[in-house]
């Protein structure tokens, strides 16, 4: 059997942003307006993630998993640009997304996100009221389990909560696929450890508990825009959590530029295979190889 190719990209913050109307601007939008037009809005560029989904598609990915931040101030007028994007990534069937902290970023339209998106946020049960986290597909020797830590925050804070009714359907659903020979993915916004008090994920105790004891075979994210691989604790060794850079990113300060996973998954015996190709941006904005490594 051919291996199965899984692609990972995030936080594309896409670009332009529509120009918002003042009565947009209170609160936690206002600052976040004013980073975007002083600072943000240089190095995310539409043109580097069209490059970037460009080369990734010529490389025929199986699936393809978007772990969130499509939009920047979750505004009304972004959300339709995003469903079109997301249209010319890929079909529902073959494209998996979760919303970040971007897409819930104020409460009056955090709901905005799964009721554009729709039916790129249903699991095989899909429930007919709408998106529902966690949720699971099955795709080739995968099982995709997506769950939501998009919160809307206060000014300044950037932080994800996963909570109580998560948690329980997740243990469930790990639970149910103990008996299965499946390679079992996990999708999050935010990263399983940081160090930035304002970005963590407040429950992510929670969260390692449950799989430390059920386990998955890998963790995607994205949220701090940079390459990473950590390994955290599972019933039988460790989990990669690995991150990505943001899809539309010119490299700067610490941030590298925009890049994709692609994991290559089969069965090896009575284990699993999982190769990672990293590929990424240059200045010309010409996508290269980066780096080819063995996760498992």
């Amino acid at each position: 059997m051919a291996a199965f190719t899984l692609a990972h990209l995030s936080d594309p913050h896409l670009s332009p942003m529509p120009r918002p109307k003042l009565r947009d601007l209170a609160g936690k939008r206002a600052l976040g307006y004013l980073n975007w037009a002083r600072n943000r809005h240089k190095y995310h560029r539409r043109d580097v993630l069209d490059a970037l989904v460009s080369d990734m598609q010529s490389q025929g990915p199986d699936h393809i998993a978007v772990t969130g931040d499509l939009v920047n101030l979750a505004l009304e007028a972004e959300f339709a640009p995003a469903r079109a994007w997301l249209e010319s990534v890929g079909a529902p069937d073959r494209v998996t997304i979760i919303p970040g902290n971007h897409d819930a970023y104020v409460r009056v339209t955090a709901h905005r996100f799964g009721e554009v998106l729709g039916h790129y946020l249903d699991g095989d049960d899909a429930h007919p009221a709408g998106a529902t986290f966690p949720y699971l597909r099955r795709r080739g020797p995968l099982a995709l389990i997506s769950v939501s830590s998009a919160v809307p925050t206060p000014p300044l804070m950037a932080t994800g909560w996963l909570g109580r009714a998560q948690l329980d359907a997740l243990d469930r659903i790990l639970e149910q696929l103990r008996s299965e020979q499946a390679f079992r993915v996990l999708l999050i916004h935010h990263p399983l450890r940081s160090n930035a008090r304002a970005k963590r994920l407040t429950d992510s105790s929670k969260l390692r508990a449950l799989l430390k004891q059920h386990g998955v075979e890998m963790v995607l994210h994205g949220h701090d825009h940079v390459h990473s691989t950590i390994w955290i604790e599972g019933p039988n060794g460790s989990i990669p959590a690995i991150c990505v850079p943001s899809a539309s990113a010119l490299k700067h300060g610490r941030y590298p530029a925009a890049a994709y996973n692609l994991f290559s998954i089969e069965r090896d015996g009575e284990a699993w295979r999982c190769e990672q190709i990293v590929r990424g941006i240059d200045d010309d904005l010409r996508v290269q190889q980066l780096q080819r490594t063995r996760v498992i």
